[in-house]
């Protein structure tokens, strides 16, 4: 029983002392913690993205406490989340909400396969090994959906003709997918834009041999320009490009081109309210 007695008091001593020495460490340590991390961390969507250009949530409010990085910087965020940062650092931001745009339309029916593809299932690794794509056009969607694997929102997924859907209620434009494509025919537009895009990446300047590989290609034939009232569209290396400052969405040129690659970028995106 004194053993006991012994050993409890003896373990509350120790007990008292460790916490009298933590209790100096922690003085003696303490490093202070700036108040505006932790308020703009707690509006930050803890995603960890990495969209922002930091390893997570914690480095990039760091890094816009100590005003290295721009207070819309929360791509995945988008304007709300960059309002409520601006309130913290008493700053007004301007941001505009981004979403992700597939400009190709080259799914299994329309754009011819080269052969069969054997090796990983990865778009990147299919670039890598030389052979310029799985399919005759060698610009297109190669179907094996690094976007997709990319997207930590759950905003991609594969269609039944291998290319790539957005859920625009879901799609934040952190621009992960337009990283991860590495034949860059994912591309952010803002959510509010009106206007044409072109749906193709096919710069091949053969005429004749476009059609061949892809039913929904650029034939390069200059109707768009052609059409335009407004000067707002041009063809540059084999891609018809809007200048949206010109563009009045009149969709005379979405009517006008022969394989339908114009498209009303208002009626591809979709956002519910």
């Amino acid at each position: 029983m004194k053993t006991i007695i012994t050993t409890l008091i003896v373990s509350f001593a120790l007990a008292f002392i460790l916490g009298i020495l933590l209790g100096i460490f922690k003085k003696i340590f303490y490093i202070p913690v700036d108040e505006k991390i932790a308020k703009i961390r707690e509006v930050l969507p803890g995603a960890n993205c990495g969209a922002c250009g930091y390893p997570g949530c914690d480095s990039f409010a760091a890094a816009v406490a100590a005003g290295e990085a721009p207070a819309n910087g929360c791509l995945s965020g988008g304007p709300s989340v960059a309002k409520k940062v601006g309130e913290v650092l008493g700053v007004k931001t301007d941001a505009v909400k981004n979403v992700a745009v597939r400009t190709c339309q080259g799914g299994n029916t329309i754009a011819k396969d080269k052969g069969s593809y054997i090796g990983i299932k990865s778009c990147s690794a299919a670039k890598t090994l030389g052979i310029n794509g799985t399919k005759l056009c060698s610009f297109g969607c190669m179907g094996f959906g690094d976007c997709v694997a990319a997207c930590n929102f759950d905003a991609l997924h594969m269609g039944k003709e291998g290319l790539p859907i957005v859920n625009y209620d879901a799609c934040t434009g952190c621009g992960m997918c337009v990283t991860a494509c590495p034949q860059g025919i994912m591309t952010l537009v803002p959510a509010d834009r009106k206007g044409s895009i072109a749906l193709c990446s096919n710069r091949n300047p053969v005429k004749s041999a476009v059609f061949k590989q892809c039913k929904s290609a650029c034939i390069k034939c200059g109707k768009c320009e052609r059409t335009c009232k407004y000067d707002a569209i041009h063809v540059i290396d084999g891609i018809p490009l809007i200048q949206y400052d010109k563009c009045t969405s009149c969709n005379e040129c979405v009517e006008a081109c022969p394989t339908k690659v114009l498209k009303l970028v208002e009626n591809i995106v979709q956002v519910s309210i």
